[in-house]
């Protein structure tokens, strides 16, 4: 199948206005804006290692905290991948993938269930990336599975610097992700559950 399997999504709130398209299907292109370099730079990362187009521009309330854009980058972003994913059919739906970022080893797996879960045992050495609060990936990642309907389990086997850990949270994401969205060309087309449907 030639076709590709994109989305475009539009989230306004009071506390952000965020315009995301992806294309599951592309080359790991991005052109991101959130206004949070690292997230930025995050976002990049999770596109080009997981071969998925992503445009997103993020206007949010950066002078309380970056929480809000974060958070809100990752519903639409989720939206934005389970849109694309459509009823899932012939697709693999389990991914996995362990990634090493310098002394950092995170672990990363996923199953495109319409399930959302997510189980997250990553700790940061430290309280701030930049200007961003590491909790707010653990934020980010809830909204990302929540919305995107996948189970995702995230876990930090080892690390000491805070943005290699992240980095490495976000490259085995996309890895696992671009892993479990692939065709499967032995199912011809079906959806991979007994039940039949995967639909959110």
């Amino acid at each position: 199948m030639s076709h590709h399997r994109r989305a475009s999504i539009q989230r306004a709130t009071s506390e952000t206005r965020i315009e995301a398209e992806i294309d599951l299907d592309g080359t790991g292109e991005a052109r991101i804006a959130t206004g949070v370099g690292f997230l930025d730079h995050m976002l990049t990362t999770l596109a080009r290692h997981g071969a998925i187009d992503i445009v997103l521009r993020a206007e949010g309330d950066l002078h309380v905290d970056c929480h809000h854009t974060t958070e809100d980058t990752g519903i639409v972003l989720g939206r934005a991948v389970a849109e694309a994913l459509g009823e899932r059919r012939g697709i693999r739906r389990f991914g996995a993938a362990t990634i090493p970022m310098d002394e950092a080893l995170v672990e990363v797996a996923i199953d495109l269930s319409g399930r959302p879960f997510l189980a997250w045992e990553v700790t940061f050495p430290t309280q701030k990336i930049g200007e961003m609060d590491t909790e707010l990936f653990l934020e980010w990642f809830r909204a990302f599975a929540t919305n995107a309907g996948v189970t995702l389990h995230v876990r930090h086997k080892a690390g000491k610097n805070s943005h290699h850990i992240a980095e490495a949270c976000f490259k085995a994401l996309a890895r696992a992700l671009r892993e479990a969205a692939e065709r499967d060309p032995r199912t011809g087309g079906a959806v991979p559950s007994t039940k039949g449907s995967l639909a959110r």
